[in-house]
């Protein structure tokens, strides 16, 4: 289905070039000279992106942009300017558009653009729902997507929710595999029936037998009545197995079974039992080498990495760590019962300087112990932290390394100021765009992810 736009430009020609071009791209494209039609188009019709001139013949670009948020908040608009001055620009995209084309502008420029804001707006959408999914589902936990990893993360689970292939969930200790689970289930055709999560390394072999698959009357010394399973307990909903990767072997053999014919046996019974349910495993651990090693059959590895979703360790997802911080903040503020507001610049500073190699979930234990510790109503950089790893949170990088770290966060702070402008960004940093894209290219950052 074509794209809908709408250009808005009081230049006759100019308007008549963009729409031709706009066209041979394959869009479907409605063309006005003033906001007056402007807004009478709106009325009778909706669009998926709209181009707006900042200097109309009676009115203001970025006024009617504002207007036409109020009605449709999630519209993105690029700004078409001749007069531009940087100052402008970014105070266009400050007040809500997309991005800003200096004109003359060329229209493979044009292109990349109306194809970046539609792709993000897409993303934007997707993620939304699925954050409403999950508010309506209640979950405890909360998903903070903020940084472009776990933006990418959320658009997989999006994808492959209302599906029943398997997902395996792969990411260190404390990324929050469960909560990936919980979101996945949330957001599927399943999430009215049960979620069942259970950790394979936490029980021996014999009681994971039991657990997973339940146990007849009789079946073994204490086995006093018939228990279900935890496989039985989630029919027509979504089980997940965690630390899937220590697993004995022997129980192994049975899950295949579960996988391939979604039957399976109670201990001591021998009538099948057939389920209806999503399969959803995790690990930290590299289950390919587990193949290697003999650990892990071979058979089940290509069963489970139907999906795979890799989750980034915290250090990797920088943009988020504040925010989980927050989040944390009022979690544990509200649970104590303490009036505590936040964290002091010299407490942010450390929690974005320390690697947590225990992720989120040593985040959250730290902002807990913060919390418990203060008695003040922000939290100082001396609690934000147990003392053993104030160390690691500010010891000297070597030189060359603190210097790509420290151009890195500029580069990311340059971005996030003039929201993936390139053009902006080269004249706030006073570089050439070309040394802006080199920059970019050799750390690995997209400027469509700081798209609005």
């Amino acid at each position: 289905m074509k794209a809908s736009l709408m250009v808005v430009d009081d230049d006759r020609n100019l308007l008549k070039i963009i729409t031709m071009r706009l066209e041979s791209f394959g869009y479907e494209v409605s063309a006005v000279r003033s906001d007056v039609e402007a807004r009478r188009l709106f009325q009778d019709k909706s669009f998926d992106l709209a181009l707006i001139d900042l200097q109309l013949e009676d009115s203001n670009g970025i006024d009617l942009m504002e207007e036409l948020h109020q009605l449709y908040p999630d519209l993105p608009v690029i700004i078409l300017t001749a007069f531009g001055s940087i100052e402008t620009a970014v105070d266009a995209m400050r007040r809500g558009a997309y991005t800003y084309l200096a004109k003359p502008f060329d229209a493979r420029e044009l292109a990349i653009n109306i194809e970046r804001a539609l792709e993000n707006h897409r993303m934007s959408c997707e993620i939304k729902q699925l954050k409403e999914l999950l508010s309506k589902q209640q979950e405890k936990e909360q998903v903070i997507a903020r940084s472009a990893e776990m933006r990418r993360v959320l658009e997989t689970v999006y994808r492959v929710a209302d599906n029943d292939s398997t997902i395996y969930l792969h990411g260190e200790s404390g990324t929050g595999k469960e909560v990936i689970a919980r979101a996945i289930h949330a957001a599927s055709r399943r999430k009215t029936m049960p979620f069942v999560a259970i950790n394979c390394a936490a029980l021996p072999e014999s009681l994971l037998e039991s657990e997973l698959f339940g146990h007849e009357k009789g079946a073994f010394t204490g086995a006093v009545k018939t228990s279900k399973g935890l496989f039985a307990q989630a029919n027509g909903g979504t089980i997940m197995l965690d630390e899937i990767g220590d697993m004995p072997l022997a129980i192994q053999a049975k899950f295949l079974r579960v996988l391939q014919e979604r039957q399976f046996y109670a201990v001591g019974s021998q009538q099948p039992k057939t389920v209806d349910l999503r399969v959803i495993v995790a690990t930290n651990r590299n289950l390919a080498e587990l193949v290697q090693e003999g650990s892990f059959r071979e058979d089940l590895f290509y069963r489970v990495n139907v999906i795979p979703i890799v989750l980034p360790p915290l250090r990797q997802r920088k943009d988020d760590i504040l925010l989980l911080a927050k989040a944390f903040l009022r979690k544990f503020s509200a649970r104590m019962q303490k009036n505590v507001k936040g964290f002091t610049a010299a407490a942010m500073q450390r929690l974005l300087q320390y690697d947590w190699p225990g992720n989120v979930r040593e985040l959250e234990n730290a902002v807990e112990y913060a919390v418990a510790m203060t008695r003040q109503e922000v939290i100082s950089a001396g609690h934000v932290l147990p003392a053993k790893n104030n160390a690691s949170a500010t010891a000297l990088k070597p030189y060359k390394q603190a210097r790509e770290q420290f151009e890195k966060d500029y580069l990311v702070n340059l971005l996030e100021t003039t929201q993936g402008n390139i053009t902006a960004a080269a004249a706030l940093a006073d570089k050439y765009r070309a040394d802006i894209y080199n920059l970019l290219k050799k750390h690995g950052i997209d400027p469509a992810d700081f798209k609005k």
